[in-house]
């Protein structure tokens, strides 16, 4: 079993692949980041349990961080756990994607998973979306290269904010689809203005980088946190693949693998 991890700013998700490719399990612990790496190793090994999987069972592991005060703690769990080869997405590891930006070291390795477990499923040019702490909508050209994207607060982020910066604003659970548009009280009026305001913002930049790539039907592909709510109040088609960096990790790993 091949194991794949992504740390991420809020979650650690993971799931284990079979050499051909076909998903076993997946999984997500919050990004605590106070973990040791034995803390980080019990976790792991409890979750691979409740699924019926064992440390024993692992071939090999591929890994993402985008929480430097995780990464060598994971790397360090991870050889604890398993003496199977260990490859951790970063410069060395080729992933297919050429990334035409002014420094592509800084690409989050989540996110450059997020556009190979993309373009497995459409045919580019694309926008892949990645919903965490952030929202990063990212362009794909039609020869599948990053030529650039956006960073936009996540609809968590933003809600937060608000409550945390307002007096008497509420806290609202954005998985529930708001009860209308224009909202009778302050919980409704709050619920109604992050979900569909996030919509329409998912909207009008999408339909600005589709634009900008000269591609006005360009799918878009999206993973993370995307709560429900949010997806069907966008009039823009999102494909939503929960484990899409996972299996990006999947194929980078395949990609990297001698035969």
């Amino acid at each position: 079993m091949i194991l794949a991890l992504n740390i991420g700013n809020s979650n650690i998700t993971f799931g284990g692949y079979t050499p051909d490719g076909k998903l076993v399990f997946s999984s997500r612990l919050f990004a605590d980041t106070a973990l040791s790496s034995d803390e980080l190793l019990y976790k792991i090994v409890n979750m691979l349990a409740l699924y019926g999987a064992e440390p024993q069972q692992i071939t090999a592991v591929i890994f993402s961080s985008v929480v430097p005060a995780l990464t060598p703690r994971l790397r360090e769990a991870l050889r604890k756990m398993c003496e199977c080869q260990i490859m951790e997405v970063g410069p060395g590891l080729k992933s297919g994607v050429r990334i035409r930006m002014d420094n592509p070291a800084q690409l989050g390795g989540e996110l450059l998973c997020a556009i190979v477990g993309a373009l497995q499923r459409c045919t580019p040019p694309c926008v892949v979306v990645n919903f965490d702490t952030a929202t990063t909508l990212l362009a794909v050209d039609s020869t599948g290269a990053l030529v650039g994207g956006s960073i936009l607060p996540g609809p968590q982020c933003s809600l937060s904010a608000l409550v945390r910066n307002t007096a008497q604003l509420p806290q609202v659970e954005l998985e529930a689809r708001p009860r209308r548009l224009l909202g009778a009280n302050t919980a409704d009026c709050l619920h109604s203005g992050i979900v569909y305001g996030t919509a329409a913002m998912l909207d009008g930049m999408v339909a600005q980088i589709r634009a900008a790539l000269g591609a006005p039907d360009a799918p878009v592909v999206a993973t993370g946190t995307l709560p429900d709510s949010v997806r069907t109040a966008c009039a823009t088609d999102i494909v939503y693949r929960e484990t899409l960096v996972l299996e990006g990790l999947y194929w980078i790993w395949k990609k990297n693998t001698r035969k």
